[in-house]
């Protein structure tokens, strides 16, 4: 059986929140008991080893500690996880999410009945904090929404039906510590997480990746499910359009990895662009310019070398 070692990464949770994770956390270990549990602290103020919740919870959960990443992004967090593990199996879970009581369980099953699989995410529930407005459920895709019933894999890294998510990501060791090298020796000079305004969000898929480079494969298992937190700025309009157009960024560099550059923008292409545009509703039309905008940002970092 793998050694699982769970990590999250958090900054300035909030705690009724991650207090939440932290009891799915502790129910999960129940059925199925990790061999780790990093908190990963990346400079919240104040420092979490100040919080009374996680002073209990690092009581109850004997295996459990919290280590500092001192540089600030999502990027520098996980592969401080990546660096601290010592299990097999690593699983990064965010600081939002709940995860049901068999998640660990179901997860090591996964991996010990599937060794050609490097890197996955199961099914992922959103939890709002209030209703958002009918519209926006056609964009619940770029929060994370997954639910579905048929488990999927492949070893193609741009294929975005078996592309795991960053919400409860399994992926073994030797996939992590490749994913680390690629860091440490100056072969990802963007960070595709989120940094402090910035919604570049493609990290999550280049460390699932890495299953690939390495000859395994990436998939979806319908057995491990999860809810996900979404806060009432997360479903605004203005918030979505600036998470379509990081997304979007995000995807040029990410496939850039890999050898996949953007083709250039011919005149037919932007005809159809304003043909497209031409046809769709004031609010797809907004997002569609989002997208535009995305594109051009993806380039503009490729031609900067940044």
């Amino acid at each position: 059986m793998e050694k699982l070692s769970v990590i999250i990464c958090t900054y300035n949770p909030k705690q009724f929140v991650f207090q939440q994770c932290l009891d799915a956390i502790s129910a999960a270990a129940v059925q199925q008991a990790p061999f780790e549990i990093i908190i990963v602290d990346n400079n919240s103020q104040p420092s979490l080893l100040e919080q009374e919740y996680i002073s209990r919870f690092l009581k109850q959960q004997a295996n459990a500690r919290v280590v500092i990443a001192q540089k600030q992004g999502l990027t520098p967090a996980r592969l401080k996880g990546i660096e601290e593990a010592k299990g097999d199996l690593l699983l990064y879970i965010d600081d939002d999410n709940i995860i049901r009581e068999d998640f660990f369980l179901k997860g090591i099953d996964i991996a010990d009945r599937n060794q050609h699989i490097g890197a996955w995410s199961g099914q992922v529930k959103l939890v709002f904090e209030k209703e958002p407005e009918a519209w926006t459920r056609r964009y619940w895709g770029m929060l994370v929404y997954r639910e579905f019933n048929e488990d999927k894999w492949s070893n193609f890294p741009h294929f975005s039906e078996t592309m795991p998510c960053g919400a409860g990501l399994f992926v073994r060791k030797k996939v992590a510590d490749y994913y680390y090298a690629l860091h440490r020796d100056g072969q990802r000079p963007v960070q595709l997480d989120r940094s402090g305004n910035s919604l570049l969000s493609a990290g999550d898929n280049d460390l699932a990746a890495c299953a690939c480079d390495i000859g395994l494969g990436v998939g979806l298992f319908s057995a491990i499910y999860l809810q996900h937190y979404i806060p009432a700025s997360r479903v605004t309009k203005e918030y979505l359009l600036r998470l379509a157009e990081g997304i979007t960024a995000s995807s040029i560099v990410f496939k850039s990895f890999r050898g996949e550059m953007p083709a250039p923008l011919t005149v037919k292409n932007r005809l159809a662009n304003m043909i497209r545009m031409m046809l769709q509703s004031s609010i797809d039309k907004q997002f569609y310019k989002a997208i535009l905008r995305g594109e051009r940002t993806g380039k503009a970092i490729l031609d900067n070398g940044q």
